[in-house]
């Protein structure tokens, strides 16, 4: 290390021995051929097992083969777009592998979203396919016929699960009953999808590192949900910038044979999405799918099956597993590795995780924006740090000032990010993309914080008025546009409230235009247009909302 890459990065003195402050160029020009590599050199291994079933790598290269061989038979171009709305079940990383083999770009969709933010994201894409779960189908039916979409291939959780998938289709629709009814003429079932694409050949694409992997969906700066524009080279990058940072893990304890990750973050959320799945598969690892991780005693009773290795989660997600008794008996020798990411880890969770399972949480900072991982810390600390960690190889953070000038050392400013996993810009919105990136190539994440002499970075708030709930953006404009919707509101702000259970919460301030309007009759209102955690949690009605002179509403002042 050079004396000027020390000045330029302070950071590098404080990486795990061995570390190399930058990746080497990339050996894959796409994500396809780094999968179909994996595929190669782990066929036998395990790949992914949900609810008692595993696929091979073997089985995920058929089985993308034929749904990669059935869509292309239907006369899509290469860089169209596949919406995929699905859990974390089997189907979806096959549908993924699928779309990105077949030379398509995939359009990651929260299977939770309502008709009208489904539609948005349909529209703004301008998805032609898309490949759905049954449970979700309902949603669809309600918008597809005013988006561009044109393909439509079903899922339900039981098909690549041999015969026991008709048991859980059976308790799924009939006993659980999680299928409203749904119509959708013309419709495909994904294994008609499977057995069309049986016999053909997945016609060979020439795919390059500047072509489209992903549109990952975020608030950007703005209410509007824009597409993050994820290249093959942003994504490849990250997972070689993870796959540089991961071996400090194994300082301390060997490395296993075959890593098992659990996945239990959703493969649709770009955390899960390149540290399971792509930085998983480049390793040959088996991932653990937990479809609802929501349901901690079916969690707790799946991950006592396994001896797992790397377990990624949110804050919200440790501290629901610590409340449990049954989580507390697990073995946790084999664990080697916490990463924490998508919304702030509190201390006392953090310290409770080491004291019950030895180890430590590696707190990591990202957004959609950036493939996603831009800091982490050391993965063979002793102790949870309370920072987002050092920037990882190949990146550069900067804190600036209102006016872009860099920040000294110790001083709070915004925190701005440049690297090679850094989105190629928002789809389809080039002034919403000039708004956040600089013109020396910086990122702006519109999150605020310090660096210390160590290169470590401490958020300590927010530029932007998004709310960070469970580790999902959620971003006033929208659910203010929504409440207004209500012909009894006449105005309506959306504030950040801190929550022990989701880190933060969405409060409503409204002011009445029908006196009787009730705190019920919002809620209703709202949870037609939001997902559940976009709804407000507390309304407060007030007479006036405290505004500026040209007539903005003052959320600062709200949230003080």
């Amino acid at each position: 290390m050079t004396t000027s890459a020390a000045a330029e990065r302070p950071w590098l003195s404080t990486y795990p021995p061995n570390t190399p402050s930058d990746i080497a160029p990339l050996t894959h020009n796409s994500i396809a051929a780094l999968i179909e590599d994996s595929f190669k050199r782990f066929a036998d291994r395990p790949a992914f097992t949900c609810m008692g079933k595993t696929i091979s790598y073997k089985d995920l290269e058929q089985y993308s083969t034929r749904i990669g061989a059935w869509l292309q038979s239907l006369g899509l171009e290469k860089g169209d777009r596949v919406a995929l709305m699905m859990p974390n079940i089997l189907q979806m990383p096959v549908a993924m592998a699928a779309v990105l083999r077949a030379g398509y770009t995939v359009v990651n969709v929260n299977p939770l979203y309502t008709p009208r933010e489904l539609e948005h994201q349909l529209k703004d894409s301008g998805a032609k396919a898309i490949i759905i779960l049954e449970n979700f189908a309902l949603t669809l039916q309600q918008v597809v016929k005013n988006t561009g979409v044109k393909h439509v291939c079903v899922a339900t959780m039981g098909d690549l699960m041999g015969l026991k998938g008709h048991l859980v289709n059976f308790v799924v629709r009939k006993v659980k009953k999680m299928v409203p009814a749904w119509s959708l003429p013309g419709h495909v079932s994904f294994k008609a999808a499977l057995a069309a694409g049986e016999g053909k050949s997945l016609k060979p694409v020439e795919i390059s590192a500047s072509d489209v992997a992903f549109l990952q969906y975020t608030g950007g700066t703005t209410g509007v949900s824009k597409g993050a524009t994820l290249l093959n080279s942003n994504v490849l990058s990250n997972a070689a910038q993870n796959d540089l940072w991961l071996p400090a893990a194994f300082l301390k304890k060997e490395k296993p044979d075959v890593l098992v990750y659990i996945c239990a973050l959703p493969l649709y959320h770009i955390f899960a999405l390149t540290v399971n799945a792509l930085m998983g598969m480049s390793q040959g690892a088996h991932n653990i799918l937990i479809p609802n991780p929501r349901d901690i005693p079916g969690f707790v009773k799946e991950l006592g099956k396994y001896e797992f290795h790397v377990f990624p989660g949110l804050n919200t997600l440790f501290n629901a597993l610590l409340n449990n008794e049954e989580f507390r008996k697990l073995n946790f020798k084999p664990l080697l590795l916490t990463l924490g990411g998508g919304m702030a880890v509190q201390r006392p969770v953090a310290e409770r995780w080491k004291e019950l399972t030895g180890c430590v949480i590696s707190e990591g900072y990202g957004l959609s924006e950036t493939s996603p991982v831009a800091t982490a810390n050391r993965f063979d600390a002793d102790s949870f740090s309370g920072t987002i960690g050092l920037p990882l190889p190949s990146t550069y953070i900067d804190i600036r000032d209102e006016d872009g000038a860099s920040m000294p050392v110790g001083e709070v400013g915004e925190i701005c990010i440049k690297g090679p996993q850094v989105m190629d810009g928002y789809w389809n919105r080039p002034e919403e993309t000039a708004n956040v990136m600089t013109d020396d190539g910086y990122f702006r994440s519109g999150d605020m914080g310090f660096m210390d002499e160590k290169g470590y970075t401490k958020i300590v708030d927010r530029k932007k008025d998004m709310i960070l709930v469970s580790g999902f953006n959620v971003y006033p404009n929208e659910v203010e546009e929504v409440a207004v919707e209500h012909p009894g509101i006449a105005e309506a702000a959306a504030v950040a409230v801190a929550d022990e259970n989701s880190g933060e919460a969405v409060k409503l301030f409204v002011v009445r235009k029908d006196p009787s309007l009730t705190e019920a009759d919002i809620k209703a209102h709202c949870a037609k247009g939001l997902t559940n955690y976009k709804r407000p949690k507390i309304i407060v009605f007030k007479d006036e909302l405290p505004k500026t002179n040209v007539g903005k509403i003052l959320r600062r002042e709200l949230r003080d």
